[in-house]
């Protein structure tokens, strides 16, 4: 029903820009130094946040993007897959050019992935020094202790706790809407921001410093990309029912409570947030708080899983270990690489930046940065896909355009102070990403020069057959029609072919997932042997026993238990070949040292791998 996933949604989804409230406001006015809490800037700033809210959430996100869909995912690698080779008609040199783009957002995504959890967190703590102001000094240690503790448990998954998600967040919702309602009955006033005059207004008054103010509006939105990645989970009507319902009704009705307040009390703004709750409500609220930003946090962390196993399953990152923690979900993974480095990242940023005022000069670049090439993305999509006329493709993107752009150059000044950081976090991932790509296609191309077509490698057996043995062998090689090299090493070292022997080879497409009917392509090559080709899309859980066991096929019928499988494993070996520079080719050396063997990434059974080394200078 659409109501339980709006439910659902609301603690997957809505986490990071339902906890905006705690630090957004706030930072808009302390950020910049210089900026006086008046009734006009007040009136300003809220009007600057109602507006950001429905264009850029309301009217880009829900509305428009969120019809760019993969397959009913979304995210900015579903979104880059829509572009991929042979999609939509775009020209070789821009499309990679576009990939290349898409890719550094996803990237950047990263960096986000590890300031959300950190402010979020903190912000939440910073409540029981509003409470008790000599608990100040126990503020940063508290936050690093729950962020550790919230990584440790990540290997359980969140199949048993993600059912209280929603109910905590509703709970958190209204509690939003409920103090923001108490300080609008006391000042009704403030509602007069809802015009774009004052936003105007604003600007005119504050000329420069109105700019960078946009800096720290725009914590307000930097949940928008959470619910394009997040649309596969629930769908676009329950994220839609839950956003109009009830998150954007409680967001602004606790945006102009604190804006109420303010204009009241101009002394508040050091943390209006928690200025609004009743001294008796403190405590309670620091602990809803905290849970509220666990669950913020928690989105973020699995996104990070889901888009690393992506960009795995699309070819940009070695294969890494991917423990499944539901039989019933296969979006719930753990990545226990992914965890470890988001856990050291996050704790170094809380000891680093020590409060989330400082924390938000580093928050917004990243984000501000992916929103703008989620924008150029879509309207390739939608030229090329959706056949948009080009004035009202210009049109709607342009307006867009304007205001992703006016947010990121406001956010550029936040660099010197912090904002370096995502930055760096997404040029070492994009490295890593096209390094991967690129060495493996050098891989690929060295392995090619010495390629046997499989039909002669049967027709040089038939002339001069070896010793077959019972069983079945499986041979992985990535392309269907090469004779896989470790079959060849296989024979020049034992002398003896199996009876029945599968090249299997494995692919990926550029959608989420594939029908079982699609699954699986034989071809039966004679001689005992077969050519199969498996097809998963990038959600899909690639057990290759599973798939071929369930082959339907008149000449081909697949016991597990008979079967061997032989991988060749390469040991690469950097040179000064054209190709990739030197110090390239070493990183990829060291990435592809430390993958997952490919026997654990496909669920193959350990005691019947069997390995084959082979050197490759690249």
């Amino acid at each position: 029903m659409p109501v339980a996933g709006a439910i659902a949604a609301l603690g997957i989804v809505f986490g990071d820009i339902g906890t905006s409230p705690l630090y957004a406001l706030r930072e808009s006015f302390l950020g910049h130094e210089g900026l006086e809490v008046t009734e006009a800037n007040v009136l300003g700033i809220l009007s600057l946040i109602f507006w950001a809210l429905v264009i850029v959430i309301s009217i880009k996100y829900l509305a428009l993007v969120m019809r760019a869909d993969n397959d009913g995912e979304g995210g900015i690698l579903a979104l880059t897959a829509l572009i991929a080779p042979g999609r939509n008609g775009v020209a070789s040199r821009r499309r990679s050019v576009l990939i290349l783009v898409g890719l550094f957002g996803t990237a950047l995504l990263y960096g986000d992935g590890m300031i959300t959890p950190a402010i979020s967190v903190l912000s939440a703590v910073e409540g029981v020094h509003v409470a008790t102001p000599a608990l100040e000094h126990y503020v940063v240690p508290m936050a690093a202790l729950i962020l550790v503790g919230l990584f440790m448990i990540q290997r359980r998954g969140t199949a048993k706790i993600g059912a209280v998600f929603g109910p905590v967040m509703l709970l958190w919702f209204a509690v939003l809407a409920v103090l923001g309602l108490a300080q609008l009955v006391r000042q009704p006033s403030v509602l007069a921001a809802l015009s774009p005059v004052h936003a105007a207004s604003f600007f005119a008054s504050n000329a420069g410093l109105g700019f960078l103010a946009l800096g720290s509006v725009f914590l307000v939105v930097t949940g928008g990309e959470a619910l394009y990645a997040d649309m596969g989970h629930f769908g676009k009507r329950p994220i839609q029912l839950a956003w109009f319902a009830l998150v954007l009704p409680a967001l602004l009705l606790n945006y102009f409570g604190q804006g109420a307040l303010l204009l009241g009390d101009p002394t508040a703004i050091d943390n209006p947030f928690y200025r609004m709750a009743p001294s008796w409500a403190l405590y309670p609220m620091v602990v809803l708080a905290t849970v509220a930003t666990v669950v913020a946090s928690q989105a973020l962390i699995s996104g990070a899983f889901s888009l690393t196993r992506q960009a795995v399953q699309l070819g940009y990152l070695p294969r890494v270990r991917i423990e499944h923690t539901s039989s019933q979900e296969i979006g719930q993974i753990y990545i226990p690489s992914v965890n470890y480095m988001l856990m050291v990242a996050c704790v170094g940023l809380v000891f680093g930046f020590r409060s989330s005022g400082n924390l938000a000069a580093a928050y917004g670049v990243a984000v501000t940065a992916t929103m703008v090439i989620t924008t150029a993305l879509f309207y390739v999509v939608a030229r090329s896909r959706w056949h948009w006329p080009l004035p009202v493709a210009l049109a709607v993107v342009s307006g867009l355009m304007v205001v992703d752009l006016s947010f990121f150059g406001a956010n550029l000044f936040k660099i010197p102070a912090g904002g370096w950081f995502p930055l760096v976090v997404g040029l070492v991932v994009l490295t890593g990403l096209t390094t991967w790509k690129r060495g493996r296609q050098l891989v690929a191309a060295r392995l090619r020069r010495g390629y046997l077509p499989i039909e002669r490698f049967i027709a040089s057996i038939a002339a001069s057959p070896p010793h077959r043995v019972p069983g079945t062998a499986v041979y992985m090689f990535p392309e269907p029609g090469p004779t896989p090299p470790a079959l060849l090493a296989n024979l020049r070292h034992n002398e003896i072919l199996h009876e029945r022997v599968v090249l299997l080879s494995v692919q990926f497409a550029d959608v989420p997932r594939i029908s079982a009917a699609r699954r699986s392509t034989v071809h039966d090559l004679g001689d005992g042997f077969h050519q199969v080709v498996l097809l998963f899309g990038f959600q899909d859980k690639p057990d290759v026993p599973h798939a071929l066991e369930s082959i339907v096929a008149r000449t081909f019928g697949f016991d597990p238990g008979d079967a061997k499988y032989f991988l060749a494993r390469e040991n690469v070996i950097p040179t000064r070949q054209p190709g990739m520079a030197l110090w390239r080719e070493r990183l990829f050396a060291l990435l592809h040292r430390n993958a997952t063997s490919a026997a654990r990434y496909f669920q193959l059974p350990a005691r019947d791998v069997i390995e084959i080394g082979i050197q490759v200078e690249i």
